[in-house]
């Protein structure tokens, strides 16, 4: 975030003066403030209410949540809340949506239109982690693009399209080449997928959304990566690439996509992080320290961008609100900044507000 300093005198600002100055301050505190969001997962059993949820991310100056459906409590709870919202399309609503323009219709009508504008929807995840490769997702795969277009098609009609973006939500697997972050480049054998829905987001000036979990990949490499670089701790450059420094491994991995978009022809594209954290039990590294040295370190790194894009702030959802006891295996239980019970693990801080568990 910038800082700016008014030298004082004798003389009192002129009035347009002070009322430059306090623009540039609002404008400087809204971006703070909504730099980083949250993923409201409801996959537990023993969740607060909807309307609970909400006054709990009120009070902790949480200005963002991405929904993975369109729970309906969830919704109605947003209402009159200030709250964006980043609304998903269920993997398993994508064949429906994708087959017939009149389901994508109905599905904005009621999910969209029926809350607008108190609800203020940002954008909408058509599908996540929709992999041609992932025997999991593969599935999924030919209605990506299709309900992209039919969901855009219904907002469009709705005159909407410039309020509410229309994208999906990809993981770091669908690269082929992530080091060094320049070489960034998308697996060959998925062209055929990515590259029609690159064009959309072009097209259409929508951002891509990108689940990036470091975590993962420190776990999977940790002979390569060390856990400080994982977890923003390195204090000097760790992957020198030309004339970029990394010392974390969030920044390489944006940085990556950044590059791979570029090679295939969607430099234009700014990428929001629809996904990021770090599990506080349940598998290797995971710790409640670890967790909050990761999130804690992430969301105030989001606000000053990458080597490749410097200054311009990184649009981030934190994952996830609350631990979810319903996911297995066990590691999956444990992401939440919240206990099911509201008290936070540890304290954190979003935007100006601070939300500290020796309060509770």
């Amino acid at each position: 975030m910038a800082t700016f300093y008014v030298t004082r005198n004798n003389s009192p600002p002129a009035p347009l003066t002070m009322l430059f100055l306090l623009a540039l301050l609002t404008a400087t505190l809204h971006i703070a403030d909504a730099q980083t969001g949250i993923c409201y997962g409801m996959q537990g059993d023993n969740l607060p209410s909807a309307a609970q949820v909400v006054n709990l991310c009120q009070s902790n100056n949480i200005r963002s949540m991405r929904l993975y459906d369109p729970n309906q409590a969830a919704l109605q709870a947003l209402r009159g809340s200030n709250i964006q919202v980043l609304l998903g399309i269920p993997n398993s609503d994508l064949q429906g949506i994708a087959s017939d323009p009149n389901v994508a219709n109905s599905w904005v009508q009621n999910n969209i239109l029926s809350y607008w504008p108190s609800v203020s929807f940002k954008y909408i995840a058509v599908g996540n982690e929709v992999n041609p490769i992932n025997s999991y997702t593969a599935q999924y795969s030919s209605y990506v693009l299709p309900a992209m277009v039919n969901i855009y098609n219904a907002i469009a009609s709705a005159g909407l399209q410039n309020q509410i973006k229309v994208s999906t939500a990809i993981e770091t697997s669908i690269l082929g080449n992530s080091y060094p972050p320049s070489q960034g480049a998308f697996r060959s054998d998925l062209s055929w997928y990515l590259n029609p829905i690159i064009s959309f987001l072009v097209n259409h000036q929508s951002p891509l959304l990108a689940n990036v979990y470091t975590y993962f990949s420190y776990i999977g490499n940790p002979q390569d990566i060390s856990i400080s670089y994982a977890l923003f701790t390195t204090s000097s450059v760790v992957v020198q690439d030309g004339s970029f420094g990394y010392s974390n491994l969030f920044d390489a991995m944006v940085d990556a996509l950044y590059s791979a978009l570029e090679r295939a022809g969607a430099s234009s594209l700014k990428i929001v992080i629809s996904e990021s954290g770090w599990p506080s039990a349940g598998g290797t590294a995971t710790s409640v320290d670890n967790a909050r040295t990761y999130n804690l370190n992430l969301i105030q790194h989001v606000k000053g961008g990458t080597p490749k894009r410097p200054g311009s702030p990184i649009e981030t959802y934190l994952f996830a609100l609350f631990d979810e006891d319903w996911k297995q295996p066990e590691l999956e239980k444990h992401w939440g900044l919240f206990y099911p019970n509201m008290q936070p693990k540890y304290p954190f801080n979003f935007g100006f507000s601070y939300c500290d568990i020796s309060d509770t």
